[in-house]
């Protein structure tokens, strides 16, 4: 039987591979939907006195510090200003607005929080995205990531850093020969032939 009682080495925890989760720029806060139809004349039609009257009497306290999607389950033709006064009276309610259904609203989410992001952490590492971030992370997220992390890492992998699918590996710069440097001979007619 071998002795196993020689010191381990975790080679992971001791490489400079850095995780980038995803799920962690989600907030966690609820994420409500604004259904525009009770709005309506008759859920099919906006009229814009008897909109504004709604809106007017419509508690909106009541998506404080949600994140609200606006969206219209009919197929009523909203002008824009209709969706535009509904999130300009959520403004300092709540956490953010998107126009369309929950999935949407995590979308729009994601992709400002990953354009706004500081990427220089990452310069020249390896960088794991990991895996199985939740239901939360929309696949977009990973794409967006995948881009942003290319600009600046060594290298790109995906899933856990102990078992890593690999991506992309930025190519190495060629390198100069070193040494003394060769002179090279002409191929020069000699005079006289």
């Amino acid at each position: 039987m071998d002795d196993l009682t020689g010191d381990l080495t975790n080679r992971v925890a001791q490489s400079d591979i850095t995780v980038f989760n995803l799920a962690d720029l989600w907030d966690d806060a609820p994420v409500a939907e604004l259904d525009i139809e009770p709005f309506l004349v008759q859920g099919l039609m906006l009229k814009e006195e008897p909109f504004r009257k709604a809106v007017k009497d419509y508690d909106f306290s009541q998506h404080e510090g949600e994140h609200v999607a606006v969206y219209c389950s009919t197929d009523a033709i909203v002008p824009t200003w209709g969706y535009m006064l509904l999130a300009s009276k959520l403004e300092g309610v709540a956490r953010s607005v998107a126009f369309g259904r929950k999935d949407d609203l995590i979308r729009d989410y994601y992709v400002r929080a990953l354009e706004a992001k500081d990427w220089s952490p990452y310069a020249d590492k390896p960088v794991v995205i990991k895996g199985c971030g939740g239901d939360t992370v929309p696949d977009v997220a990973y794409l967006i990531a995948t881009q942003k992390l290319q600009g600046v890492a060594r290298k790109l992998m995906y899933g856990e850093p102990c078992s890593s699918v690999p991506l992309w590996r930025r190519p190495q710069k060629k390198k100069e020969p070193t040494g003394p440097a060769k002179a090279v001979s002409a191929n020069l007619p000699t005079p006289g032939k």
